[in-house]
């Protein structure tokens, strides 16, 4: 069983930057960030494989998330710049031993993180 932890969430104002950090107890192949609005669905925002060659993006963070992981401290981290008030959300951290983009391919969940951003 692996333990994921999340640290970053805040509040910042729309055009800010956050930068989100999820820690493993384990080593694991795949990892990737989710978040869920209020009154919406989980949705993928990032993924990231072992060796940090393939990545994806859901559309509307392309060009001002970055997802990277350091496996020496089998951590995975979402840098998001030039954040909009729609970022708004519980950021999740998910792992598992498959790459994929949708939430079943992951085995691990974080706990979540809020993050804010006003207008």
């Amino acid at each position: 069983q692996v333990q994921l932890v999340e640290s970053g969430g805040g509040l910042v104002q729309a055009g800010g930057s956050l930068r989100l950090s999820c820690a493993a107890s384990g080593r694991t192949l795949a990892m990737g960030w989710f978040r869920q609005a209020p009154g919406k669905e989980r949705e993928f925002v990032a993924a990231i494989g072992w060796n940090s060659v393939v990545t994806n993006y859901v559309d509307s963070v392309k060009g001002r998330f970055t997802i990277s992981r350091d496996n020496a401290k089998n951590t995975v981290y979402l840098q998001m710049n030039s954040l909009k008030p729609e970022d708004t959300a519980v950021y999740y951290c998910a792992a598992g031993e498959r790459y994929g983009l949708s939430m079943g391919t992951y085995n691990y969940w974080g706990q979540g993180t809020q993050v804010t951003v006003s207008s």
